[in-house]
Order: structure tokens, then C-alpha cells, then sequence
């Protein structure tokens, strides 16, 4: 077979590397243990207990299997709460594959705030009237959109870090003021930056704590695992003994919090807490990014560095890029010819994001910023 430096990492869950020596260790022998049990085990309330302490909105966990479920038991849990029906979420933002989810994720942009509409065939017409849709990083159409509609919004769902558009000074707590000054859930989707950005997620990076948020991939390690996280009050919904019958919100799934997954996030996390990690993780991201838009200014190719260290990509155009629409001016013929020539050479990422990791070396990042040299010039056409 071919031998790749991988920057895709599953898709960010793999933070420690593929099979990673404690993590491996903990699902054996979880496994060894039973499977699943569709009861409440030992390892799900053990890692309840160290997402309460690692995430501050965290008061209570719900457990599902991906972060699809996730975020749509998010928006069913404040339509509960709230007695409301629509959701504001952010053009271009990804949160799982849920009707409601897909809608505005690849809109025209000829289509005006707040009409939403579907990214994806097979969604019911009815969706699109209850979605919202605002731009990314514009709290000023936000909040318009928000008072226009404040008797019908249940909450408000967002990417901390878009995709990998980072938010503006300001946005994240602007937009905490404002639903908090209306009473509106505010729904971190985390599921991508929940333990990578920091231990404690975007909502420890970035000093802002939302109503609820959403986490998977690294906190289930490589395996099957999301949750619901968030404030008692509202997550009382799926408490049969706290709810009435319009309220109470049914939660079934058959392998949700299943011991194997738990057992993989808990070593894990363990790991995440080891002094030093965060550091290693943002110190390799920087260099690739660093290099690759040296290259780019060294090949005359116009360049915009994009998110986080920990979680960031490029898009080869002239304007900055602050939402969606901004993206929709980058080159992606360019941007697919380079991603090639990088598989080409052995160097594996994916259409979005490098999700850099504790067990990337420096010769994984020499070799990677190697092959960038030879790619830019090549991809430019």
C-alpha cells in the first residue's frame, strides 16, 4: 500500500493519532467487559462527569452516536423548552445531516437573509419555513433578523469557528448579549471544537458560554460517540418526572453512551490533559500554516489563512474572508489541482480543514511543507 503523512485524521477525532496505544489499551478491555448494555453503565456516567468538569455550560450530558443526533436533539430540545418552533443558524455553517441542519449550507447567493434553503434533495419543502439564516460574523443582520422574528425562535445554533472561519473580536459575546437579552437558547455546535481549540473548547478559547452545545469526534476517540450538553433547566426536557406531556422530549438510541465509545473518549481526554498537548498541537498547525502562505506570497498567489492553529485551511483568493459568501470568491479549481498534487506526493488532507495532531513529527511537517513547495506553482495553472 501507499504510506501518507495524514493532516484528514478522520476527520479530527484521530487528535492522538490512529490507534493510539491508551486508547487502544482502554477499548480492549471495555470490550472484554460487554459491548453495550442499552442501560446506563459506568464509563458513560464516568465520562459524564469529565465533560461537566471540562466544558463550562456543561451541567447536564445526553449521550447520542454522532454529531448529527446531536445537534438535532439541540434544536428539538429548545422547540421543547421554548414552546417556539424556528432556528437562526449562520449560512454556510455544518451542523450534521439532518433536514434542519442542511438547510442554507451551500446556498446561491442570490438569495436574501433570512430565506432558507435546502442544500440537500429529499427536505420537505415545510423545513425551509422553519429555519432563519444569518451571515456569519455580521451581528448587525443578526440581530435584525432576530428582532424581526423574536416571537418565533427557539434558538440560536452556530459554529464557534465556521467551518474554519474564525469569529470576529467580538461576534461570540455579541451574540451571547443578545439571546441572552431575549431569553434564546444559544447552541454552540462544538462538535468539531470541543477539545481541540482547548480543553474546555471555543467556549474556553474565546471567554463566551453558550445555553447548550454539541461535542463528538475527539471525545469519543475514533469511535461512535457525541453528546448534548448544557443547562439543567433546559435539559430537563427529556426527564419524563420534570416535563409534561407537550414538553417531554423522547430520547432512544441503542448504542448512545455505549461503554466501548466511553472508554475510548475517557483515555482520550486523559491524554488531552497531559501538560503540554495543546501547545505541541497549535505549534505544528503554525508552522504548516506559516509556511504555506510563505509560499503562496513567494509564487505571487493570492492567499487567505483561515481559523484556528489547531484547525485551519487556506483559500487562494484576493479577499478576506470573514463568511460564506466571502468564500465563494476563492479559486477552488486551484484549490482541487493543489489538494491533488499534495495526494500525489503523499500527503493526505481533505477538501476542508488540516487537523493537526500530538504525533505529527517535525519530518511529517518538513515533508508536508516540501511538498507545498513543489504543489503552489504547479496548482497555480
Amino acid at each position: 500500500g501507499n504510506e501518507y503523512v495524514d493532516w484528514l485524521m478522520g476527520s479530527g477525532p484521530m487528535v492522538l493519532g490512529h490507534a493510539h496505544p491508551a486508547v487502544t489499551e482502554a477499548v480492549i478491555k471495555a470490550v472484554e467487559g460487554g459491548s453495550t448494555f442499552f442501560a446506563t453503565n459506568a464509563k458513560a456516567v464516568e465520562l459524564a462527569e469529565v465533560l461537566i468538569d471540562a466544558i463550562p455550560c456543561a451541567e447536564q450530558v445526553r449521550f447520542t452516536t454522532s454529531g448529527t443526533d446531536a445537534c438535532f436533539q439541540a434544536m428539538r430540545a429548545a422547540r421543547a423548552f421554548t414552546g417556539k418552533e424556528k432556528i437562526l443558524k449562520f449560512e454556510g455553517g455544518f451542523h450534521g445531516t439532518s433536514d434542519y441542519a442542511l438547510m442554507s449550507l451551500t446556498p446561491s447567493p442570490s438569495v436574501e437573509y433570512p430565506q432558507a434553503q435546502a442544500s440537500s434533495g429529499g427536505i420537505p419543502k415545510a423545513i425551509q419555513d422553519l429555519m432563519l439564516i444569518a451571515p456569519y460574523n455580521d451581528l448587525a443582520t443578526t440581530e435584525t433578523i432576530i428582532n424581526a422574528h423574536l416571537d418565533d425562535i427557539a434558538a440560536v445554533i452556530v459554529e464557534p469557528v465556521q467551518r474554519v472561519i474564525s469569529p470576529k473580536p467580538g461576534f461570540l459575546q455579541g451574540l451571547r448579549d443578545l439571546t441572552k437579552k431575549h431569553n434564546i437558547p444559544l447552541i454552540f455546535d462544538e462538535v468539531v471544537t470541543g477539545f481541540r481549540l482547548a480543553y474546555g473548547g471555543a467556549q474556553e478559547l474565546f471567554g463566551v458560554t453558550p445555553d447548550m452545545c454539541t461535542v463528538g469526534k475527539i471525545m469519543g476517540g475514533g469511535y461512535p460517540l457525541a453528546g448534548l450538553l448544557g443547562r439543567a433547566d433546559i435539559l430537563s426536557v427529556y426527564d419524563k418526572g420534570a416535563s409534561d406531556e407537550e414538553t417531554f422530549v423522547n430520547q432512544i438510541g441503542t448504542l448512545n453512551g455505549n461503554p466501548v465509545a466511553c472508554a475510548a473518549g475517557l483515555a482520550t481526554l486523559a491524554v488531552m490533559r497531559e501538560e503540554g498537548t495543546y501547545e505541541k498541537i497549535r505549534g505544528v498547525g503554525a508552522a504548516i500554516r506559516g509556511a504555506l502562505v510563505d509560499i503562496c506570497n513567494e509564487n505571487g498567489v493570492p492567499v487567505q489563512s483561515c481559523g484556528e492553529d489547531s484547525i485551519f485551511d487556506v483559500y487562494f483568493s484576493e479577499v478576506p474572508v470573514s463568511n460564506y459568501r466571502d468564500t465563494l470568491a476563492a479559486d477552488t479549481a486551484m484549490m482541487t489541482r493543489f489538494n491533488t498534487g499534495l495526494l500525489e506526493r503523499g500527503i493526505l488532507k481533505g477538501s476542508q480543514k488540516y487537523y493537526p495532531s500530538t504525533v505529527h513529527t517535525d519530518e511529517d511537517v518538513e515533508r508536508t511543507i516540501q511538498a507545498m513547495r513543489e504543489v503552489v506553482p504547479l496548482a497555480r495553472g
